[in-house]
């Protein structure tokens, strides 16, 4: 595996590789990886000739009292665990490099629409912070595909957004959420849970199966749906920043007509901040 820090090292590797008519993928981190990580990358390994990942802890999509201080940088580890993924290029970039004028005044790009409600009410400059690093990742791999989880919905959905409407030549593949064997979507944030934490942690996505099978049931009321699993989410120890039933394809809230349907939760435990997803299809019901 090829390690470069700086946009003149990478831009030499992905010449070389477009010369030899590679198909590059690409994979985008904030490092800390997991086996959610490593799924990625081997799923891009098989869609593509040289797959291309890049650690970078991006300053700009963490809101002022977040943890951009204390996220776990675990450089050493996460090389360890790509090249055994057969990872083919490693980018590791500074701040400095990605952000060369810093971050304070630049160029940003905002996906309006989709960066607003949801994590967006909570989180107002994370999407743009999100968009604006991810375009110029973009630019710099130059991928034929780039593969990001679905566990982040509405990230997926900003990127889908932003791919299309600044004509970036790239597939953009979503990747089904990794779980641990008791159903909690794998994160980096999950080991900031203290063991007890941990042990309920599940609970949220027990809450999103429950939902689910309701909406299947017949279900769509969804405005009360929604304000019941949150207090039921209260209940069992949880502070939801919101439970969502909406169009899988713009996020907007779901209607009664509506069949392809995704629920979305964020919900905080301790200082701990989860987000959870489940897709309803109505037109797969058994």
């Amino acid at each position: 595996m090829l390690t470069v820090h700086t946009i003149s090292e990478l831009r030499a590797a992905i010449r070389h590789a477009k010369q030899q008519g590679k198909r590059i993928g690409f994979v985008p981190t904030m490092g800390n990886l997991h086996t959610g990580h490593i799924h990625l990358v081997t799923t891009a390994k098989e869609q593509s000739d040289v797959v291309v990942c890049s650690i970078f802890v991006n300053p700009t999509q963490f809101g002022a009292n977040e943890d951009f201080g204390s996220y776990p940088r675990t450089l050493a580890a996460d090389s360890l665990l790509l090249e055994a993924a057969a990872c083919d290029i490693l980018f590791a970039p500074s701040a400095q490099e990605m952000y060369q004028n810093g971050t304070s005044q630049q160029t940003s790009v905002t996906v309006a629409g989709l960066s607003e409600q949801l994590c967006g009410e909570f989180r107002p400059t994370h999407f743009a912070g999100v968009a604006t690093v991810v375009s110029k990742l973009f630019n710099l791999v130059q991928p034929d595909v780039a593969f990001f989880g679905e566990k982040d919905f509405q990230q997926l959905a900003v990127i889908r957004r932003l791919t299309q409407e600044l004509c970036f030549p790239i597939e953009i593949v979503g990747v089904p959420t990794q779980r641990a064997d008791d159903g909690l979507a794998l994160s980096s944030r999950n080991g900031y849970l203290s063991p007890e934490e941990r042990a309920q942690a599940p609970a949220i996505y027990q809450t999103l199966q429950q939902l689910r099978t309701a909406i299947l049931n017949g279900a769509r009321e969804y405005t009360m749906l929604c304000e019941a699993t949150v207090l039921h989410l209260q209940k069992m120890g949880f502070a939801p920043d919101y439970v969502a039933i909406c169009r899988a394809d713009n996020l907007q809230a779901a209607s009664a007509t509506d069949d392809d349907l995704v629920i979305l939760v964020a919900a905080k435990l301790g200082k701990t901040r989860l987000i959870d997803n489940l897709s309803v299809n109505l037109n797969e019901k058994t």
